[in-house]
């Protein structure tokens, strides 16, 4: 399974939306809300390379 941002909408397969700032990413993380709609566990390394991407799409 692979987990990353979609900043199109319009890749294939399964999503969860997330605003697009890091505020509500941390609040996704923090209420476990990608592991809800995922219906699996989100290892904390993905988590770390999610929050990565978010920064650089925020500083554009």
């Amino acid at each position: 399974m692979e987990i990353s941002l979609d900043t199109t909408g319009r890749k294939n397969g399964r999503g969860a939306y997330i605003c697009p700032n890091s505020e509500c990413l941390n609040a996704a993380i923090k209420s476990k809300g990608l592991e809800r709609s995922f219906k699996m566990s989100i290892p904390k390394d993905v988590y770390e390379m999610l929050t990565k991407e978010m920064e650089k799409l925020e500083n554009r």
